[in-house]
């Protein structure tokens, strides 16, 4: 048993991937997330289209954001949870950034684990940025925040099934705290819903995966996240030989904060500019 309470094999890695336990009043965070959203989407009246389909499972809806005049662009933003949990209704505060500078921006939910892997989940999040390009002209951006940090890597992996003219507009993509390399989740509990193997744990790394030509690549990070995070988006940005910036003072819980405020470093990188 860890200092933690929480219990550890030989060789597992389940603490290092533990987030809520080493975060101040963690538990608390959720619900903050969802009030927020709430209370920002109902600020918006008709700029918020809601649970607009993008598929044909329950989960497959996403939520556009639109700014007060014609949008400059699209950003997408894939939630985290470790593909386990959360959806896209925590989440909509978040858009408040991108929208004060002219982008109109979406938020899907996907199917969660254990009843689609992680590889269907990505395929999820390709068809949800194909349905949110087709309603919204312009370049294209996509983020998200630790398992959506590691969805928004994959749409910038080349691998990754998209229609031509929607990969010729997106232009960059900014993980979020990332995954970038699945491996060592297989030695974590939360594998008993992820079902990941060692092969689909390769296929589904961006670190392992090439990145898109046509995509330019930032990577985000809390400067007081778990060392396994920092190590995950350095990983990402030495693989891909992309920028990251180190956000000092956040965890993995506030370091998101940044993307409601228009002024922000993590914004200004997003909007490039």
């Amino acid at each position: 048993m860890s200092s933690n309470g929480v219990a550890m094999e030989e060789g597992d890695l389940s603490l290092a991937y533990a987030n809520s336990a080493f975060i101040p009043e963690g538990e608390d965070y959720p619900a903050r997330w969802q009030a927020a959203a709430a209370a920002f989407r109902a600020s918006l009246g008709p700029r918020a289209r809601p649970g607009l389909r993008y598929g044909p499972q329950e989960r497959n809806l996403l939520d556009l954001f639109l700014p007060e005049a014609e949008p400059k662009g699209l950003v997408l933003f894939l939630h985290g949870g470790y593909w386990m949990g959360s959806g896209r209704e925590d989440w909509s505060h978040l858009a408040a950034g991108p929208l004060a500078r002219g982008w109109a921006v979406a938020l899907p939910s996907y199917t969660l684990a254990p009843a689609l892997r992680i590889a269907g989940i990505t395929r999820e999040a390709a068809a949800a940025l194909e349905a949110a390009a087709a309603l919204v002209a312009g370049p294209i951006v996509v983020t998200g925040h630790s398992a959506g940090g590691h969805l928004a890597a994959r749409l910038a992996c080349e691998d990754v099934a998209l229609a031509p003219e929607t990969a010729a507009r997106l232009v960059r993509s900014v993980p979020i705290s990332p995954l970038a390399d699945l491996g060592p989740l297989l030695r974590t509990s939360m594998n008993a819903t992820l079902r990941l193997d060692a092969a689909e744990a390769a296929c589904e790394s961006p670190a392992r995966r090439s990145r898109r030509g046509s995509t330019a690549v930032t990577v985000h990070v809390g400067g007081h996240e778990r060392p396994s995070f920092l190590w995950q988006a350095r990983l990402l940005s030495e693989v891909w030989a992309c920028p990251w910036h180190v956000e000092p003072g956040r965890h993995h819980f506030d370091v998101i904060n940044a993307l409601a405020d228009p002024g922000s470093r993590l914004v200004a990188d997003l909007l490039a500019g």
